[in-house]
């Protein structure tokens, strides 16, 4: 039976739904491994969307808190809005209260990416109070530490992520993932899936 990773994400403008492609991706090319995007349900009415600028949600199918039982993986994506996840993804933790009761995801391991507006702007604080999150319902902490390598050490280039997860600078909306920080997430989901082979004992 493949062991399948849920790649969950919010995404606004693209940004972080780029960086889950490339999870997927990388958590895909893992032998045996089945690797799954969805969106958590969006918040704000069409209307406010609107006036922000947002352009459509893609097609990627909205989850239910109960589907994330199904997942022996889960890498969680979101844009940071005051050095916290935004207020979509926190959402949908709150909805997980069923899940918290029983404990269907303790044990689980869990990773996290996540999108910025600039350097200062809680590319690590993001990570680190998103944790909280994965604490109470038990799940495990993966990060990526510096697995990425001599990627983890670029200093010409602007480059977003951590050793807590991937990353990406939106600026003022008009910068996209580079190159570099695509790369970095194709790692991050090819590890985390490694890891969740060896969890299920498939590896």
């Amino acid at each position: 039976m493949a062991t399948k990773v849920y790649i969950v994400y919010y995404s606004m403008y693209g940004h972080v739904a780029k960086l889950a492609e490339q999870i997927q991706k990388g958590a895909a090319s893992v032998e045996g491994v089945e690797a799954k995007l969805w969106q958590v349900p969006e918040t704000l009415p069409e209307e406010v969307l609107g006036k922000l600028g947002a352009p459509p949600k893609s097609d990627v199918p909205i989850i239910a808190p109960h589907e994330l039982d199904e997942a022996d993986g889960l890498i969680f994506g979101f844009p940071t809005r005051f050095g916290m996840m935004c207020a979509q993804f926190k959402a949908f933790f709150d909805s997980t209260g069923g899940l918290w009761r029983t404990q269907k995801l303790a044990g689980k391991p869990a990773g996290i990416f996540f999108s910025t507006g600039s350097q200062g702007g809680g590319q690590e604080t993001t990570a680190l109070t998103a944790i909280t999150q994965l604490v109470h319902h038990g799940m495990i902490f993966v990060p990526i530490g510096y697995t990425f390598g001599a990627g983890m050490f670029e200093m010409e280039k602007v480059k977003g992520g951590s050793p807590y997860g991937a990353g990406t600078y939106a600026g003022d909306g008009t910068r996209q993932p580079s190159e570099l920080e695509l790369e970095q997430a194709f790692h991050q989901g090819k590890y985390m899936a490694g890891i969740a082979k060896k969890f299920t004992g498939s590896a």
